[in-house]
């Protein structure tokens, strides 16, 4: 193998592990952005369960009192 050979395998070694890194790189961002999205995602749900409890525990408060005057 020549060495003008050789440059042109390193050449090819060299952009294709360049195209790789960059695939590499915009799938990491694309991770990252799905990974806030989630975060987001489940600090509404969290949210909303505590908003949920706190009904649930309203309504319960309720019912015992209505029991407690029925008595």
């Amino acid at each position: 193998m020549t060495t003008e050979q050789q440059l042109r395998q390193l050449e090819a070694q060299v952009d294709s592990l360049l195209r790789q890194s960059n695939r590499l790189r915009e799938e990491n961002r694309l991770l990252r952005e799905r990974e806030h999205r989630l975060l987001d995602e489940r600090a509404q749900l969290i949210r909303k369960n505590d908003l949920a409890r706190a009904r649930v525990e309203a309504i319960i408060t309720r019912l015992q009192s209505l029991e407690q005057e029925d008595s």
